[in-house]
């Protein structure tokens, strides 16, 4: 339950930052005329690595979380902003195709420790909810294979 709060929180403070700069740099236009051209809304997000199977017992540890906003320019806590919202556009969308490149030379062990990844928020002006549990750290690392959403 904390890390939902944490996560809304987080998010909201994005949404209220990204409107706020959106209706400054827009005038008396208001934040709608604000969006970016070519029909793609804005997107905060927040990404999070918990120790634990995600289930919704809410005893899972968050090992590392970042917020990610790419409306006009890429920022957040994330270290590598642009680099994420790139591969974040890249999905369109469709978060498991974060999955699709596997490093199949890596060899990882057979035990369990499942992590779970989250991504909560906005993408393109639509509301995401996505999330994906590995069965231990290093099918996670190899899984995801170097992609920058999850780099932090």
């Amino acid at each position: 339950m904390r890390r939902h709060i944490i996560a809304a929180s987080a998010l909201s403070l994005l949404c209220i930052a990204g409107t706020a700069g959106a209706a400054g740099a827009a005038g008396t236009a208001g934040a709608a005329a604000a969006q970016p051209a070519g029909g793609h809304g804005p997107s905060a997000m927040v990404f999070t690595i918990t120790a634990g199977s995600g289930g919704a017992e809410d005893t899972d540890t968050v090992m590392r979380a970042s917020t990610l906003s790419c409306a006009y320019t890429a920022e957040g806590t994330h270290p590598a902003p642009r680099a994420a919202c790139d591969a974040l556009i890249a999905t369109d969308g469709e978060l498991n195709r974060l999955l699709a490149g596997p490093d199949t030379s890596r060899a990882c062990p057979m035990y369990f420790d499942p992590v779970t990844v989250t991504a909560d928020g906005v993408l393109g002006g639509r509301r995401v909810a996505w999330k994906h549990t590995f069965s231990n750290a290093c099918v996670m690392s190899a899984t995801l294979n170097g992609n920058p959403v999850y780099a932090f």
